[in-house]
């Protein structure tokens, strides 16, 4: 679906740059005031220390190559794929399990206005997006683009974690940020506790993509991946929008996958 006129707009791109500088210059100078802490233990010096960056649970060699999700061994396409027919995505892969203190991190940034926890958070995605996984189509990324958020979700947070996290993957990996090229026009409510029909149908209709989407290979970055609906209902956008190819790299995967 093309983007349509929407009754409740985003904020414009450069108010959002600048929100962004503004937090960042705000980020620093409260860091000579009150020097960062380990978010986990509580060691001075860094948001996430790194011992405890090292119990971050990576997936496991043994996934379905097409969705991503863990098997007990790996597959080039697991029985749920095949019996799900063609995707819109090209793949879906997760940087780790969503396990602790992952699941506490994301958490914190999400819910508990930590934003600064994202550039430490990204270097997972990074590392992720390095993995031979992706020799085949990195070079070819054209843009990132993160699962956005509604209008109405954005000025009650005041950022979108998901545009953090990929606006400092593209730092690292030198690719191009989109954060418009695709928006949320129904406000939907949240996923957790919805079974995997429940989450399809709660996000159907939800996004519109600009034309700017066409002839693109975009990557989606997202903070969680369950079910895949939310990025299954992006990618089909994109697709419709004339996007060439749409693959998706989130921060976690839940170590079993949760259909309830």
């Amino acid at each position: 679906m093309i983007l349509q006129a929407m009754r409740v707009a985003l904020p414009p791109a450069g108010a959002i740059s600048v929100q962004r500088r503004v937090r960042t210059l705000l980020s620093s100078g409260i860091d000579l005031l009150f020097p960062p802490a380990c978010a986990t233990c509580g060691k001075g010096g860094q948001r996430i220390c790194a011992t405890c960056a090292q119990l971050v649970t990576p997936v496991p060699e043994t996934i379905c190559i097409r969705c991503g999700h863990v098997q007990m061994v790996r597959q080039v396409a697991c029985a749920q794929c095949q019996a799900a027919g063609p995707s819109p995505l090209a793949r879906v892969r997760a940087a780790a399990l969503h396990t602790s203190p992952l699941r506490e991190w994301i958490h914190l940034l999400k819910y508990k206005q930590r934003p600064d926890l994202a550039p430490a958070l990204a270097r997972y995605l990074a590392a992720a997006l390095a993995l031979s996984d992706w020799d085949d189509c990195r070079a070819r990324i054209d843009t990132v683009v993160p699962v956005p958020l509604h209008p109405q979700r954005y000025r009650e947070r005041g950022y979108n974690q998901s545009e953090l996290l990929a606006a400092e993957l593209c730092r690292r990996a030198g690719l191009v940020l989109a954060p418009n090229l695709l928006e949320r026009q129904k406000e939907t409510r949240a996923q957790v506790g919805l079974n995997a029909l429940e989450r399809q149908a709660n996000v159907a209709g939800a996004f519109a993509a600009r034309p700017a989407a066409a002839g693109q290979h975009i990557l989606l970055i997202d903070d969680v991946y369950t079910t895949g609906a939310t990025l299954h209902a992006c990618a089909q956008t994109l697709q419709e929008a004339g996007a060439s190819e749409v693959s998706a790299l989130t921060l976690a995967l839940p170590a079993h996958t949760e259909t309830s």
